[in-house]
């Protein structure tokens, strides 16, 4: 009986080091960075989805349906720093969503959609504006980046 009292104590302090400790830092912290890091996405992403729209209104005299498109092209607001902020704009709320759910099936979707995006742009969207605004678009395009923002303008 003596030696199984020998084990408990040091058993019972191992089990709660492991929760206390690397538990915190593998599980806990993990977790709680992930709905945070998630929730912040969603709040960044959701005024840029609505300033995209807003563009498209306000600038552009359009929306963002290829069946009523703008009748100038877009550049302000959001357009100065990525072509394409209403397309970064949902892919960030779907991985903030993921984050916030703990969904790796979300994330999945998230960068299913994201490569539905590219394929949209670069076959139908891109050709479509090279069309309707020629130089202009050309010009812009050369200028800003299609998918990752620059703040600053070189030059």
């Amino acid at each position: 009986m003596e030696h199984d009292r020998g084990v408990f104590l040091p058993a019972l302090g191992t089990i709660v080091f492991v929760l206390l400790v690397p538990g915190t830092v593998v599980v806990a912290v993990p977790y709680l960075l992930t709905r945070w890091l998630g929730a912040a996405l969603l709040a960044c992403a959701l005024p840029l989805f609505v300033a995209f729209n807003l563009r498209f209104v306000v600038e552009g005299r359009g929306t963002p349906a290829p069946v009523a498109p703008t009748q100038r092209l877009v550049m302000g607001g959001p357009f100065r720093w990525v072509r394409n902020p209403g397309y970064v704009a949902v892919v960030a709320l779907l991985v903030g969503q993921a984050l916030v759910f703990g969904s790796t099936l979300l994330l999945a979707y998230a960068g299913a959609v994201a490569a539905c995006f590219h394929l949209f742009i670069v076959l139908y969207e891109e050709p479509t504006l090279r069309r309707q605004f020629g130089a202009e678009y050309e010009a812009y395009s050369q200028q800003v980046p299609r998918w990752v923002p620059r703040w600053a303008r070189r030059g």
